[in-house]
């Protein structure tokens, strides 16, 4: 191992100080803070919010202090369907009623796995994995389909926020708490020879308790009630939320599949991959994804919202990203004032760790040329309407190439070939490859 010296140090502050850019720079960086001094100004000129393609400008929806974007973005999609069809004005489902059962799914999904691995010593990586984070707020695509599929959705108005759902923090240490008490004493009675199933469901009514008095209980059946643009009155009575999606709703989800771009040399294009241990709901569909190119990745996403429809898609949000000015952009700032640059491409960047899917979003635009591809990509958030354009952002088409990792298309977009491809078994990952990673 290599010392650092007193001399070695010393060079560096003599290489430091004969730079005066060094100094202009510190300067500014030290008053203004790292990225407001570093700010181009010339990206916002460069990525002005006006697309070819642009379906919606309805108001934007508000995460808040919460893991949930996943589901505000699949949600979003929905939202937007619902505002056109019904003649709705301002209208949003329930994302804590989906939060709810998310939770309450992922506790049993963590105590099957830890039953499904009894044979485990503390201290093996995939249990440590498991333990490490039994869940959290974050989700995949599939994920979302399962819970609508088993749950349905609600009106907002009917299930509305709490604090907990809001700013979850304190929700998710307790029942991570909860789940890490639980995981022992079911390691402990399958030791021991024990019932595990009846100690399991009386740990699963304790979560459910805990669930219901930090979120609220959810409703089973509901009265909706609604005037719209036309000021027809409309209300129905006693509808549960299995049939409130299918008459407000009505999408099929099996008809969508989750497609990646992952240029790593373990996966190769035009197969399909699942991840170990990911999922929430027991006996659901596995999260499934098909790895393409970014160019056949890009062409699906603009189809489907040529073809009228919004885009749920996946990305790392904080990669050189002005969060206020709603830009995702690579210039959005200029480290080479400070001499640094940064030369990872996309697949060196999932190798070590630099760079994974971080936030879902929705695509609601794109800007074409007159050769059809693509120059500046319109994204819907759900941070409020502070921040970007009321709340949209533009992403430039080079900051979409490195940073986008999945989109949810229909499979009537897909060849015959890609279909099959997704439809064939899956290579299986580890539970920590970034392909695995939640939004």
């Amino acid at each position: 191992m290599t010392e650092l010296t007193s001399e070695f140090t010393q060079s560096l502050f003599d290489n430091y100080q004969k730079n005066a850019k060094f100094s202009a720079v510190e300067n500014a960086a030290t008053k203004n803070g790292l990225l407001n001094a570093l700010e181009n100004r010339a990206s916002h000129a460069a990525n002005l919010p006006v697309f070819s393609v642009d379906l919606t400008n309805d108001p934007v929806s508000n995460q808040k202090q919460s893991g949930r974007c996943w589901m505000f973005a699949a949600l979003n999609t929905f939202r937007h369907k619902i505002l056109t069809e019904f003649k709705l004005e301002n209208f949003e489902l329930s994302q804590a009623y989906t939060f709810f059962w998310d939770k309450y799914e992922k506790s049993n999904w963590f105590l099957e796995q830890i039953i499904g691995t009894s044979e485990l010593e503390i201290g093996d990586r995939k249990l440590k994995f498991l333990l490490d984070v039994p869940q959290q707020d974050g989700g995949q695509w599939d994920m979302v389909v399962a819970l609508f599929q088993k749950y349905g959705v609600v009106p907002k108005d009917i299930y509305p926020e709490s604090i907990s759902s809001s700013a979850s923090r304190e929700l998710d240490q307790y029942l991570n708490k909860l789940l890490r008490q639980d995981a022992q004493i079911l390691r402990d009675l399958i030791q021991s020879g024990g019932d595990v199933a009846a100690k399991k469901a009386e740990l699963l009514q304790e979560i459910f308790n805990y669930l219901a008095m930090t979120l609220g209980l959810p409703p089973q059946k509901f009265d909706f009630e609604y005037r719209d643009k036309d000021d027809q009155f409309n209300k129905f009575e006693n509808i549960t939320p299995q049939a409130f999606y299918e008459k407000f709703v009505n999408i099929k989800l099996d008809d969508y599949v989750s497609v990646i771009n992952a240029p790593t040399a373990d996966k190769p294009y035009n197969k399909s991959y699942t991840v170990e241990f990911l999922g929430n709901v027991v006996g659901a569909r596995d999260v499934r994804h098909l790895n393409v190119e970014m160019d056949r990745f890009k062409k699906l996403a603009i189809a489907q919202m040529q073809a009228g429809e919004t885009v749920w898609f996946g990305c790392d949000v904080g990669q050189v990203s002005n969060r206020q000015a709603g830009l995702l952009t690579m210039d959005a700032y200029d480290f080479s004032a400070m001499d640094l640059h940064f030369t990872q491409d996309k697949a060196s960047r999932l190798d070590y760790s630099e760079s994974l899917m971080t936030h879902a979003m929705v695509l609601t635009g794109v800007d074409l040329d007159a050769a059809g591809n693509s120059l500046k990509w319109k994204v819907e958030n759900s941070w409020g309407d502070k921040v970007g354009k009321k709340g949209y952002f533009t992403a430039s088409d080079a900051w979409m190439d490195e940073y986008t990792y999945q989109i949810v298309v229909r499979k009537e977009f897909l060849t015959e070939a890609e279909l099959a491809a997704y439809e064939a078994e899956p290579e299986v990952l580890l539970p920590w490859d970034p392909m695995g990673a939640l939004a």
